[in-house]
């Protein structure tokens, strides 16, 4: 075969010559030469005297890379990070947000694989790690853009993705970009991960990979790596946490931090400044700064995704008149995405987003950075500030919204080389919507219920703070926050009730203003119990009271007395319109107070499964419906009952589970007598619109006459008249039918009319049909009996006048003759 398909081949073209398969390329011996020098380079780095890529030993695809995406002059991060980390160091990068992080250990990455002429077939060679979707989605397009040369694959693993689609190309990335979690996932499930080739670990934003959030996450994929490999580590807040270097294996990490002495940690260019109001005007000032700059771009952060989701939602129907944005974890991975190029593409945008996009993120030209609710620590005001004045000479300004107890954090901000300002609102310009955003609520139930959601995990967001000097729930005005977000009723804080109960219940009772507040609750409870019916309006009011009075005792230090809601103690607001006590009974004998009072205890509230059982239990057939007729009887359905054989029989043998070839059986014999059953009732629906078709045919020709008569067939009553035989005689015929009789008396008074309207005194007399057959000589039985023609009656149509003229004519002329 082989031999005949050469011959062919010759025949076929003979002086070409056909390659099967394409061999693949090998190394080229200058490569060899180029890596070698290249290696040889490495050790002379000095970072005083790079001042652009090409004073870096690069290789010419990766120099090809920089130079189309205009990367030219490298940063101080750059300059000295590069260096080490193309000796093979282990680095700990710190720098200012916006230097360049990415690109720092993205060309060590690059050229450590061109080195050693990594293939696919080697495997996964770098992991580079970060916090968020968005920015490893960010360090992917990077590397794209500026590896293109490369023959390296590079695959993007995060969550939101089709898990199928990365599982199958898992064995053929040579670099992957992702996220903890669900590089965690592959390394569980998927046979076609093998890391044992890895050479880079890049960790961005480091410190937040490792801290408490992806601590045992971090560890499982710690575990599976080689301890043999290089590790980059890099932040604008860097840790320097001998734990977390102990996790990850460093030998003699390289501490690289350009700006460490610098006068400000943050951007040079950035201009910095805070307010100071309170809760309830942080919305409307909001509001008043969005529509005094709609030609800027302006990123926004607050501390929890409802509160993102609610002021989106609320200003989207507000409508500022600038586009609005809203980005958040519970998005979908899509709309993530779309949000995100979105935002860098357009200039004049607001968006609303959570702590997602304070890290990392290289938004373009964004003017304002506000963050409204006070951030957890510096590093997240520093991370939070950096999304502007990025860049070498970028400039933005950034305003941070404090309460007045939040205001502790300047001195921390300050303590950390941050330079910050205080600066006042001018309360001419804030214009808060508050008519509207109430008319909005009112109108819009999800919005409203959005609202309610944004309250309660504001308030847990704070509460679960763990700098306790700076965050303090008891200290908020929850009835003015709510007021402001549109709510006239500041919705249940349970979680903060439940907290406070235990705090009660193990004794925990503050001194001072502690003390009146927990009595002031406690009173609450006890009336709670004793009326049940007005508990949800307790537990919306009480609370936001208890919170108020506790800060005014803290400022003024006034003692007040204990409020009784329901007068069942004495009170100082007692004497006016309120009876103390009715019927006094001199000789009444007093009540022990040491008597055990019997308290209403709350019964628990049924839940369907239960309520299910109860029916079960008590043996009631559900869902079932009986009719009866009008003497009792039960009416029997007959599309319940089975009446097939292998019906009755399946259901006497009641086995447990079921039997899909038995029930697929029993199916086929019941839909035969289905179908019987549907003719029979299409047939008897059809035999019903026949009878009633006849009934209203038979009521149309029933109508009444001017006469009163219930047809046309029936006359007028002639009763009166006299006979007519006896006047004209008997006819001659022998039938004597009376057919023929009421043929010839209808005739006759025909004939009569005609002679009177004529003017001519004459009586016609027409003999029977059978009678001119039989003078004629035609046998009788030899013609076919025709039908009788009906005769419409003449005096159906006179009126009654009429009629007794006719008679009385006929009379006369009975006379006469």
């Amino acid at each position: 075969m082989k031999e005949n398909k050469e011959k062919s081949l010759k025949n076929g073209n003979k002086h070409k010559k056909f390659q099967l398969y394409k061999p693949r390329k090998k190394k080229s011996a200058e490569e060899d030469a180029a890596i070698q020098y290249l290696q040889a380079q490495y050790e002379k780095i000095l970072p005083e005297e790079i001042k652009t890529f090409k004073d870096f030993p690069l290789s010419q695809k990766t120099l090809k890379g920089l130079k189309e995406n205009n990367f030219i002059l490298p940063t101080e991060i750059q300059k000295q990070a590069i260096g080490y980390a193309l000796q093979g160091k282990d680095i700990l990068g710190a720098a200012k947000t916006g230097s360049g992080k990415t690109l720092a250990f993205l060309i060590p990455v690059l050229e450590n694989l061109f080195c050693k002429k990594w293939t696919r077939l080697d495997g996964v060679g770098v992991l580079v790690i970060s916090p968020t979707r968005e920015l490893a989605y960010q360090i992917y397009e990077t590397l794209r853009k500026v590896g293109h040369f490369h023959d390296f694959s590079v695959g993007l693993i995060i969550g939101g993705q089709n898990l199928k689609f990365e599982r199958k190309r898992m064995d053929q990335m040579n670099i992957l970009i992702c996220t903890p979690g669900r590089l965690l996932q592959h390394m569980d499930e998927n046979p076609l991960f093998n890391c044992n080739n890895l050479q880079i670990l890049v960790l961005d934003e480091a410190d937040r990979c490792l801290d408490m959030g992806f601590e045992t996450t971090m560890n499982a994929i710690i575990e599976n790596l080689p301890p043999e490999r290089q590790t980059l580590l890099f932040s604008a807040t860097q840790t320097k946490s001998v734990k977390d270097l102990a996790r990850l294996s460093l030998s003699y990490p390289t501490y690289v931090a350009p700006h460490e002495q610098a006068e400000t940690v943050t951007p040079e260019f950035l201009q910095q400044s805070y307010i100071v109001c309170e809760i309830d005007e942080k919305l409307g000032i909001l509001w008043s700064f969005i529509k005094n700059h709609l030609k800027q771009k302006v990123l926004i952060f607050m501390a929890t995704c409802k509160q993102v989701k609610y002021t989106y939602d609320l200003f989207c129907k507000l409508r500022p008149g600038v586009s609005l944005l809203a980005l958040y974890g519970t998005l979908h991975q899509e709309k993530r995405e779309k949000i995100y190029n979105e935002f860098c593409r357009k200039s004049n945008v607001v968006l609303f987003a959570t702590d997602l996009a304070s890290r990392g993120l290289d938004f373009p030209r964004v003017n304002w950075v506000i963050q409204m609710d006070c951030p957890e620590d510096v590093d997240t005001y520093i991370h939070r500030a950096g999304r502007t004045a990025r860049g070498v000479f970028g400039k933005g300004e950034g305003l941070l919204m404090l309460l007045p107890h939040e205001e502790k954090i300047i001195e921390q901000l300050k303590h950390r080389k941050i330079p910050i300002n205080k600066i006042s609102v001018d309360p001419s310009k804030v214009i808060a919507p508050q008519r509207k955003i109430e008319a909005l609520l009112s109108d819009h139930i999800e919005l409203k219920q959005t609202a309610q959601r944004a309250f309660v995990n504001y308030l847990k967001s704070v509460f679960l703070m763990k700098n306790k000097d700076i965050f303090n729930v008891q200290l908020i005005d929850t009835d003015a926050y709510a007021r402001s977000l549109g709510l006239i009723v500041p919705p249940r804080i349970r979680f903060l009730r439940k907290y406070q109960k235990n705090n009660v219940a193990m004794g925990n009772e503050g001194a001072g203003t502690d003390d009146v507040v927990e009595k002031l609750r406690e009173t609450a409870e006890a009336n709670k119990d004793s009326d049940e019916s007005s508990s949800d309006e307790e537990e919306t009011n009480i609370e936001p009271l208890l919170e108020s009075k506790k800060t005014k005792l803290q400022k003024n230090k006034i003692q007040i007395p204990k409020l009784n809601f329901h007068n069942e103690e004495d009170s100082d607001d007692g004497d006016f319109l309120q009876i103390k006590k009715t019927n006094v009974d001199v000789h009444e004998t007093p009540q022990v107070e040491d008597e055990p009072k019997i308290s209403k205890k709350k019964a628990k509230p049924l839940t369907k499964a239960a309520v299910a059982k109860k029916i079960l239990k008590k043996k009631i057939k559900v869902n079932t419906t009986v009719k009866f007729t009008e003497e009792g009887e039960v009416i029997q359905d007959d599309q319940r009952t089975l009446k097939s054989d292998v019906a009755k029989q399946l259901s006497i043998e009641n086995i447990g589970g079921i039997d899909i070839e038995k029930a697929k059986e029993m199916l086929q014999e019941e839909d035969k007598f289905d179908k019987i059953r549907f003719r029979e009732k299409v047939k008897a629906k059809h035999k019903e619109q026949k009878r009633k078709l006849k009934n209203k045919k038979k009521e149309e020709d029933g109508e009444k006459d001017e006469f009163g008569s219930l047809s046309e067939s029936e006359g007028p009553d002639l009763s009166w008249l006299p006979d007519p035989d006896k006047i004209y005689g008997k006819n001659d015929s022998d039938d004597g039918s009376l057919s023929d009789n009421y043929e010839r008396n209808s005739m006759q008074s025909e004939d009569n009319q005609e002679s009177e309207e004529s003017g001519v005194d004459q009586v016609y007399h027409r003999p029977p049909k059978r009678k001119l057959i039989e003078n004629r000589g035609i046998p009788q039985e030899s013609v076919a009996p025709r039908k009788v023609k009906k005769i419409e009656d003449i005096s159906c149509k006179l009126s009654v006048q009429e009629a007794e003229a006719l008679a009385m004519s006929l009379l006369q002329k009975n006379n006469k003759v």
